[in-house]
C-alpha cells in the first residue's frame, strides 16, 4: 500500500513546482507552435516528445506523473482550492478508466488521417483535451477525474509502469485523500489487472493487456495521409483494431491455460511486447530507415549509417524491454511514495479487499 512519509519540505516542493511549470511551458510552447509554426510543433510533438514517452513510462512513471503538463493543469484547481472535490464511486471510476482507453484507441489512428500532418488541428485537439482535464479537476477530488480516470495516457502508464526504477515523492498530493481505487501512484508494481472487481475495470484491463500489442503493430502498417474520408478512416482504423482483436484473442486463449501464479508474468510479457513493437518500428523511422520514406523522421542518417543499424536498434530495444519488464527481478516499488493519509476521509477498498488504514 505504499509508505507514508512526511510532507515534502518547502524547498523540495518548490523544486517540483519549478519542474512542473517548466514542463507545462514546454507543452504550451509546442501547442503554440502547432498553430503558428506547424512543422516545428509537429516535429517536437510526434518526433521528440511522444517517442520518449513510452520508455519514460517504463522506467520512471512516477516522474512523468509528477510533471505531466495535462496533469498539472487538471490539478491546478485543486491546489488553488477551486475544486468541488466530488468523490467518484468505484464503479464510476471504472467507467472513466474504460472511457480513457476508448479515447486512446480512437485518437491514435487519427494521426495517420490528419494529426501527423495538420498542426492547427492537432493543436486544437490538445487545447480541447486540456480544457477537459481542467474541467475534471474542477469537478472531482484530486486525481480521480483525470490523472487516474479519463486521461487517455493513463492506460499506457498502467500497462508499462509495473517495474519502475524509482519512487519519487508524490509532488501533487500533499495528503492521501483516498480519491482512487486502487491508487495507481502508490500501489507497488501497478498493472491494469490490479483493480477493484468491477465490470468496467475488468474490461479495460483485459482489453489493454491483450489487445495493445496488436494495436501498436497494426498502427505501424498504415502510412500518413489516409485522409478523413470514409475510406481513409477505414484504412486508418482497420489495421490497429484488427491487430488488437488478434492479440486479444491470443491472450485470452493463453490465459485460459495459464495457472493463476503465472498470469502476472503473462501480462508483463504482453506489455513488453507492446512497447518493444513500438520501438521496433519507431527507432528506425527516427533516423530515416522507416518503411514509409520521410515519415516520422527526426534526423535522416540513412545515408551515413550501415544498413544493419535498424536491426541493431530493434534487437537492443527488444532485449532491453524483455529484461526490464519480464526477466529482471521484481521489487515492490510504487510509481510515487504515498503521502500521509488525511484524517476524516472514508477508506477505499483496495484490490485485495483490504481497507486502507486511517491516519
Amino acid at each position: 500500500m505504499g509508505v507514508s512519509l512526511p510532507l515534502l519540505i518547502p524547498r523540495r516542493r518548490l523544486c517540483w513546482r519549478i519542474a512542473q511549470a517548466a514542463v507545462f511551458c514546454v507543452g504550451a510552447g509546442i501547442v503554440l507552435a502547432l498553430f503558428h509554426r506547424p512543422r516545428v510543433g509537429l516535429t517536437a510533438l510526434w518526433n521528440v516528445l511522444v517517442p520518449v514517452a513510452p520508455a519514460l513510462l517504463v522506467v520512471a512513471p512516477g516522474l512523468w506523473r509528477n510533471v505531466c503538463p495535462l496533469g498539472s493543469a487538471a490539478l491546478f484547481p485543486r491546489h488553488m482550492g477551486w475544486s468541488a472535490r466530488r468523490r467518484l464511486s468505484v464503479p464510476m471510476q471504472g467507467w472513466l478508466a474504460l472511457t480513457g482507453l476508448v479515447l486512446l484507441l480512437a485518437i491514435v489512428p487519427l494521426r495517420h488521417a490528419a494529426l501527423n500532418t495538420e498542426g492547427p488541428l492537432t493543436g486544437a485537439i490538445l487545447v480541447g483535451v486540456g480544457l477537459l482535464a481542467v474541467g475534471m479537476g474542477l469537478a472531482f477530488e484530486w486525481k480521480s477525474g483525470w490523472c487516474s480516470g479519463i486521461c487517455p495516457v493513463h492506460p499506457v502508464e498502467k500497462l508499462y509502469g509495473a517495474r519502475p526504477a524509482i519512487s519519487p515523492p508524490n509532488a501533487h498530493c500533499t495528503q492521501c485523500h483516498r480519491c482512487s481505487a486502487v491508487c495507481p501512484d502508490s500501489t507497488p508494481n501497478m498493472t491494469p489487472l490490479i483493480a477493484p472487481g468491477t465490470t468496467a475495470h475488468a474490461i479495460m484491463g483485459t482489453m489493454l493487456v491483450g489487445g495493445f500489442p496488436g494495436y501498436v503493430w497494426g498502427w505501424f502498417q498504415v502510412s500518413d495521409g489516409t485522409g478523413t474520408s470514409a475510406a481513409g478512416l477505414a484504412d486508418a482504423y482497420a489495421w490497429p483494431f484488427g491487430g488488437l482483436v488478434v492479440t486479444l484473442a491470443l491472450y485470452l486463449v493463453v490465459r485460459s491455460v495459464t495457472p493463476m501464479r503465472g498470469r502476472a508474468i503473462l501480462a508483463l510479457g504482453f506489455a513488453a511486447s507492446a512497447v518493444s513493437c513500438y520501438y521496433w518500428f519507431r527507432l528506425p523511422m527516427l533516423i530515416g530507415f522507416g518503411r514509409y520514406p520521410g515519415e516520422g523522421v527526426l534526423v535522416d542518417l540513412s545515408g551515413g549509417l550501415p544498413a544493419w543499424t535498424p536491426v541493431a536498434l530493434q534487437a537492443a530495444a527488444v532485449a532491453f524491454f524483455a529484461w526490464w519488464m519480464v526477466v529482471r527481478p521484481a521489487r515492490r516499488r510504487a510509481w510515487t511514495i504515498r503521502p500521509p493519509f488525511a484524517a476524516g476521509v472514508e477508506p477505499i477498498v483496495e484490490a485485495d479487499g483490504s481497507r486502507l488504514a486511517r491516519a
